[in-house]
């Protein structure tokens, strides 16, 4: 009997071992494979093609049809899920901050005031209301800065809080946290899901990574906030942004994270961002991480102090879903949520996809006030990018783990929303997959 490789196999060496893998993400299959294994995998010579046959890898002579018709019953099931699945809109009543950080893609905006922002915050309401009617949804308050200082900024604030708690609708922030002891009795009036902080290490590390435009540092009021808040029992996302300057402070936000406290509470949860290039260059390229590199230094760090996992436990693509949960996850059609479950809206009045285009010259996709208008044909662009509709992604082994990408980053790079932002998945998992399952 003739066989030929599904066309959907990952397949890979281990990171530091002589042992590989082998993921299936649409047939929800993945094994380890010694060295001679996985050379009768590579030279098509299987001695026992059965249990290959049984599990995806191999398909029978024209078994290509039902390996299409698998992709196709799990495609109508994302997209049914997805049209299904919690919006998440972003407001951004504010582009000014009070932060001179050293990365910001923000520092070149410069839109001009809609109006009365106040009058604005009603339209966007009023839009959210009317547009996303009967779809579960909550708003994410982005900047800029949106918890400045200032009489001015709080009754914005103030005002956000009752629209949202009239309409139903809980809340997020995502802050420098200068600022957040002073919002927290605001705050605590409101529905408030978690509050994102950016803290890129300890003491001078941050300092001079996110320092205030008067000049000083702001460590040590944020460290504050973070315990503020989570003593009044706020939920704070705390955002670690990489590149080779911090990194190696990573370790030493696990320790301060667990010297204060705060993981025993059950209110932290953490990310890592990378400082990469989006919109404009960068000062120091060099300092900027290949998302490999990032996450083999990641990697490293944590072979050498495990204890980081207590703080913050990497994904690798779709090794730990797999390690927590014995199986893999759903197929991945699209990782981009623009325009589909993430729309951003900001105070001059425009719409946009997504954070990574909210405020820029030429991104924007209609407005909501003063009149409401749509791009359509831009908007549907957005709405139908997927693997299946990325030229690029037909013939790609990965596309299931990776979903495309980015639009906005493909975009960027590309000149076209339709073009991929392409992940290696399969250099992730290779050091993901040992780490968290034990398998050298």
């Amino acid at each position: 009997m003739n066989f030929i490789k599904s066309k959907h196999n990952i397949f890979h060496k281990l990171h530091d071992s002589e042992n590989y893998y082998i993921v299936n993400p649409l047939r929800g299959e993945a094994d380890f494979l010694d060295p001679e294994t996985a050379e009768e995998y590579k030279s098509d010579a299987f001695s026992d093609p059965e249990e290959w046959l049984e599990k995806g890898y191999i398909l029978p002579e024209g078994g290509e049809k039902a390996e299409k018709d698998l992709y196709r019953d799990y495609y109508l099931k994302f997209l049914e899920e997805r049209d299904q699945s919690e919006i998440q809109i972003f407001w951004v009543p504010t582009y000014g901050c009070n932060f001179a950080c050293s990365y910001c893609y923000q520092d070149q905006y410069a839109p001009s005031p809609a109006g009365n922002t106040m009058e604005v915050q009603k339209a966007f309401f009023d839009y959210v209301k009317k547009e996303f009617a009967g779809r579960q949804k909550y708003i994410t308050v982005f900047g800029g800065e949106p918890l400045l200082p200032g009489e001015g900024q709080k009754k914005l604030v103030i005002d956000l809080i009752e629209r949202a708690n009239e309409a139903g609708l809980s809340l997020a922030f995502v802050t420098n946290g200068y600022s957040l002891t002073e919002y927290i009795p605001i705050l605590k009036k409101g529905s408030i899901r978690e509050i994102q902080v950016t803290l890129d290490g300890i003491g001078e590390t941050h300092d001079q990574r996110r320092p205030l435009k008067t000049g000083g540092g702001s460590y040590k009021t944020i460290v504050e906030g973070i315990d503020q808040a989570i003593k009044a029992g706020l939920t704070i996302n705390l955002r670690a942004v990489l590149d080779r300057d911090n990194v190696n402070d990573l370790p030493k936000l696990a320790a301060l994270a667990r010297k204060r406290g705060w993981l025993e509470t059950g209110l932290l949860k953490t990310q890592l961002g990378r400082n990469y290039e989006l919109h404009s260059c960068q000062t120091d390229r060099n300092r900027l991480y290949d998302r490999v590199s990032m996450y083999k230094d990641i990697h490293d760090l944590i072979k050498d102090d495990s204890s980081i996992l207590d703080f913050h436990k990497p994904a690798f693509s779709l090794s730990r879903f797999l390690a927590e949960q014995g199986k893999l996850p759903d197929p991945l059609f699209d990782s981009c949520p623009g325009c589909k479950t993430e729309w951003a809206f900001d105070y001059t009045g425009n719409i946009y996809s997504c954070t990574a285009t909210v405020g820029k010259s030429g991104e924007e996709l209609g407005t909501f006030f003063p009149v409401v208008t749509k791009k359509q044909e831009i908007i549907e662009e957005w709405e139908e990018r997927d693997v299946s509709t990325i030229p690029e992604c037909a013939g790609c082994s990965l596309q299931l783990a990776c979903g495309g990408g980015c639009a906005s980053v493909a975009k960027n790079k590309n000149g076209r929303v339709q073009s991929p932002d392409c992940r290696p998945v399969d250099k992730l998992m290779a050091m993901g997959l040992p780490l968290y399952l034990n398998e050298e």
